[in-house]
């Protein structure tokens, strides 16, 4: 097994580089955002972006979600102590909406027309890494594992897509450009070295 890894603040699990994936939403229609028992990891800051944008993606959420916004807000603290999305019915993101009998989320629905400039918070477009933040600026990324993401794992091994290349746009925009160059250096290496 190999040691985590560190680039700058950011202990990042290997198997991030060796393991496969890429979402296939024919396969699973969007299930990572009507499945589980709490809402997504947000932070303050994208709480307060989330609200910014409400007025324009209120129309894409339904009744229901609209009407948990109405009496919790856009998010809660969870039953860990961490704040996340709000949910309805004990599962569905609120910020869930439907097209073709997918889910797809109204924040990046938005985004994707250029109604907003905000796309969706980092924890759900890092998926499946999950960030642990540890303080000091030290910053933990693990590969989540999730049976329904099993067409993702198997569509990521039939274009020999590693995880860390499937999400390189949400890892720049959450570490930057350099890291991410710092991040491929490291990749290749090991892949080059891998017996």
């Amino acid at each position: 097994m190999m040691p985590i890894l560190q680039i700058g603040d950011v202990l990042v699990s290997p198997n991030i580089i060796t393991e496969k994936f890429c979402c296939d939403l024919d396969a699973c229609r969007g299930a990572c955002c009507i499945e589980g028992d709490a809402g997504a990891p947000v932070s303050l800051d994208e709480v307060g972006e989330i609200e910014n944008v409400l007025d324009v993606v209120w129309n894409e959420l339904t009744a229901s979600a609209q009407a948990v916004i109405d009496r919790q807000g856009v998010a809660y603290v969870d039953k860990e102590a961490d704040l996340v999305t709000s949910i309805v019915g004990g599962k569905d993101c609120v910020f869930t909406c439907y097209e073709n009998n997918c889910c797809l989320c109204a924040l990046e629905k938005t985004h994707r027309t250029g109604q907003t400039k905000f796309v969706k918070p980092i924890s759900c477009a890092l998926y499946p890494i999950r960030m642990k933040e540890f303080g000091n600026g030290l910053v933990g990324l693990n590969y989540h594992k999730w049976d329904i993401c099993r067409p993702a794992v198997d569509k990521g091994r039939a274009l020999n897509l590693p995880i860390y290349k499937f999400l390189r746009a949400p890892l720049i925009r959450r570490f930057g450009e350099e890291w991410y160059a710092e991040l491929e250096e490291v990749a290749e290496s090991l892949t080059n070295n891998a017996p």
